[in-house]
């Protein structure tokens, strides 16, 4: 395990003690997180309903801060795919269940993409599946034209954070994957049908181009929020990515996530994600005990942390580069190509 500089070493065992004192769910920190995020979020609708009669001037802002309440509630969503938010799992899949209906997202089908993630996340030979397609260097470069474009449109923001989070929420996910089990697939037909139905309840009720209009912000804001959230926490300056024969779980975990500090009231939005260091270290802690967590031994405090306004920086790193063993930007690659012609332009005058 590589621990931070001037930290002591610690063992995997000692580690695991660490964290299991903050594994344990509290049914009564679950209960009042639920209530005061999803009640947020319904009495924001309500609002909205009551605000049409008045003016989009006051249905538009609380559309966005639905959309960031709306982040929340997936992290109640998350951490029931990880069996943590209650000590009951049939709590949890049934507030997954309903948490799955806000957000869009088909649990059981999640929750088995999310737990590959969690297994592969940081190992350059394990990549595809439950995270952001990136590219090493050396792939970029030996890529077709078209491929590099597509990748290219692929990292762009705009496609990132607005068209990419509409697409997966909206398009993506209402189809299962074909490595599914019928389990999984069976639980996005059962999220189809229930949204489906939530969709044309909220339509009659507050009128079709009112409510489409209203949850486009709310899925476009919560969506956009999510995938950047998503995107900091393993695209950083300091994120360390191997190959598999050097992978290590727990070097992946403090070093492939970010210890994302926020301000306290994105905290309480982000639903406590920010520290996915610890996160990653252990998904059996509720996001309600990873600050706690965090706080309970100098290993975690030595993590370095990244803060929100150093977090834009991570928008210009594109490329792993196995040689620097770091994220790089598309000029790495200008760099590169520079340095190529200069080196056969000395050959020829050699």
């Amino acid at each position: 395990m590589h621990i931070p500089a001037g930290q002591p070493e610690v063992t995997v065992a000692e580690w695991k003690a660490i964290v299991a004192k903050h594994q344990q769910p509290s049914a009564g920190r679950a209960t009042w997180q639920l209530a005061n995020s999803i009640g947020a979020y319904a009495a924001l609708w309500v609002v909205m309903y009551f605000g049409l009669s008045v003016s989009w001037w006051l249905v538009t802002p609380l559309a966005v801060l639905a959309g960031m309440v709306l982040v929340r509630v997936f992290i109640i969503f998350h951490d029931c795919g990880h069996g943590s938010f209650f000590p009951s799992r049939l709590a949890n899949d049934i507030t997954g269940f309903i948490t799955g209906a806000l957000t869009l997202t088909p649990y059981h089908h999640w929750r088995w993409e999310h737990s590959i993630h969690h297994a592969s996340s940081g190992d350059l030979d394990r990549r595809g599946t439950g995270d952001l397609w990136t590219m090493t260097v050396d792939e970029y470069l030996a890529s077709s034209r078209w491929r590099r474009l597509a990748y290219r449109l692929a990292r762009h923001p705009l496609t990132l954070f607005t068209v990419g989070p509409l697409y997966m929420l909206v398009i993506h996910q209402r189809v299962p994957k074909s490595g599914a089990s019928p389990r999984e697939r069976n639980s996005v037909w059962w999220m189809n049908l229930t949204i489906a139905g939530m969709v044309v309840a909220l339509g009659f009720t507050f009128g079709w181009k009112q409510y489409l209009l209203i949850q486009l912000i709310v899925t476009a804001v919560a969506g956009g929020i999510g995938l950047w959230l998503f995107y900091v926490q393993h695209q950083f300056e300091h994120v360390s990515w191997e190959r598999r024969e050097d992978w290590d779980f727990t070097s992946a975990a403090l070093e492939g996530s970010s210890f994302y500090k926020l301000p306290r009231i994105l905290q309480w939005f982000t639903g406590n994600i920010g520290f996915h260091h610890i996160h990653h270290l252990s998904a059996r802690i509720p996001n309600y005990n990873l600050e706690r967590c965090h706080n309970s031994h100098p290993l975690f405090l030595a993590v370095k942390p990244v803060t929100f306004f150093a977090s834009f920086k991570a928008l210009t790193l594109h490329l792993w580069d196995e040689q620097r063993r770091k994220l790089v930007g598309f000029r790495r690659i200008r760099e590169l190509r520079r340095e190529a012609r200069l080196r056969q332009q000395s050959g020829e005058r050699a």
